[in-house]
């Protein structure tokens, strides 16, 4: 069964302490979802019409697992908390079996 995948580039950062609040929700959302965090605002080298951005990489069991991560009523309440705090760009991605 193909893993799924979070990929989250953030674009900009309007409101850290919104980032912080978010990120303490989350990390324990993603855990109880049984997702890990491959990458987490690491270096990244940009390629062709690639930006350098703050990258987070998470990865769980399977594609269904991941979407029902993002849907749990643990994440969406990180969510409230984010708000408007970061603009990003967030995708649930199937991996290759």
């Amino acid at each position: 069964m193909p893993k799924g995948y979070w990929v989250s580039v953030y674009r900009t950062i309007s409101d850290p302490e919104k980032l912080a609040a978010y990120n303490k929700l989350a990390g324990p959302a993603v855990k109880a979802g049984g997702g890990r965090v491959l990458a987490r605002g690491g270096r990244v080298v940009a390629h062709d019409a690639g930006i350098a951005e703050r990258t987070v990489l998470i990865e769980f069991d399977s594609f269904e697992q991941a979407v029902a991560a993002r849907e749990s009523a643990a994440y969406q309440e990180a969510l409230v908390a984010l708000s408007d705090g970061v603009e990003r760009d967030f995708r649930v991605v199937e991996g290759i079996d």
